[in-house]
């Protein structure tokens, strides 16, 4: 079933698109990531130029993150005043973005430092989660007890910051500006590279902030839902690199996907779930590290403008 995307000026297998836009639903579900850190380059791998592909991806991202919140607020899962102070440092960042993806973009240089910044950032969190996760799974394939687990606390830097809130739901009592620097950070990558940026903000809401569990993965899909948002509105705005047809197709399959992946969330074993992402992260990292170094087919290419 061939489609033809406008903007990215190609003919592409809708059926291929759908099946992408799921695996991406069903990541947000389980691990409350927007997905947007796996569409992209696969997206480029199919050969969709990395500007649409990033644009287009942050779209597809949102409508992700709203299937995938409503499963977690039916649970209560989400700290919204903790997702509201992040959500504002996102935007604040996703305009700060704007200006460095425009920059970029007229020195010709976008599509590289795109790549560049997929093989940094995948093979770091790759390496960090394949390692925590052999960690947790170490005692129990060797048959020994495993290690007693101790209470998260936030960060020392985040305790020596002023005007401290209670985030009840979150059990926290810090300074709103650390989820607002948080935040912000993410918005940023969200503009450049079309991620929701929940592969680096669950983490650090962790092992930074030291929020409970229970409500990691239903605050950072709020976060992730109207920082894309305005990554979307501005993508469209100012670089016009969103295709609508493409992010279409994603929305179709990722909306069921979130839901599926919300249901094997509650069952699975999360250590198992985190080598299965850190392998999957870790390969496409290896992928595009190789498709740099690579001389293309084409050496010259027509660009419309």
């Amino acid at each position: 079933m061939d489609v033809y995307l406008p903007i990215a000026n190609l003919s592409v297998n809708g059926l291929y698109i759908v099946l992408l836009g799921g695996l991406t639903g069903i990541l947000s579900g389980l691990f409350g990531v927007g997905g947007g850190f796996l569409t992209t380059p696969l997206l480029i791998f199919y050969g969709i130029p990395p500007t649409v592909a990033a644009a287009s991806a942050a779209t597809q991202v949102t409508g992700a993150s709203v299937s995938g919140v409503l499963a977690h607020s039916r649970r209560k899962g989400v700290d919204y005043r903790m997702g509201g102070v992040m959500v504002a440092g996102g935007m604040v960042g996703a305009l700060i973005g704007a200006g460095l993806f425009s920059l970029l973009q007229r020195a010709g240089q976008i599509d590289v430092v795109i790549s560049v910044l997929y093989v940094l950032m995948l093979g770091s969190i790759g390496s960090l989660m394949m390692r925590e996760a052999i960690e947790a799974l170490r005692p129990g394939l060797l048959g020994k007890a495993g290690p007693r687990v101790k209470k998260r606390r936030h960060h020392p830097l985040v305790a020596s910051l002023p005007y401290r809130w209670r985030f009840y739901a979150s059990g926290l009592y810090i300074s709103p500006l650390a989820p607002l620097l948080l935040g912000m950070g993410v918005g940023v990558l969200t503009m450049l590279l079309g991620v929701g940026g929940g592969f680096l903000l669950v983490p650090a809401m962790l092992y930074i902030l030291g929020m409970s569990g229970n409500v990691v993965v239903g605050t950072s899909l709020y976060q992730i839902l109207f920082v894309t948002m305005v990554t979307t509105m501005t993508h469209a705005l100012t670089t016009r690199a969103v295709d609508l047809v493409l992010a279409g197709l994603l929305l179709l399959g990722s909306v069921l996907g979130a839901q599926f992946g919300t249901q094997i969330a509650m069952k699975a074993r999360p250590e198992y779930l985190r080598l299965a992402l850190a392998t999957l992260v870790l390969l496409i990292a290896l992928r595009m590290l190789y498709g740099l170094g690579v001389a293309p087919d084409e050496i010259y290419t027509v660009e419309r403008l």
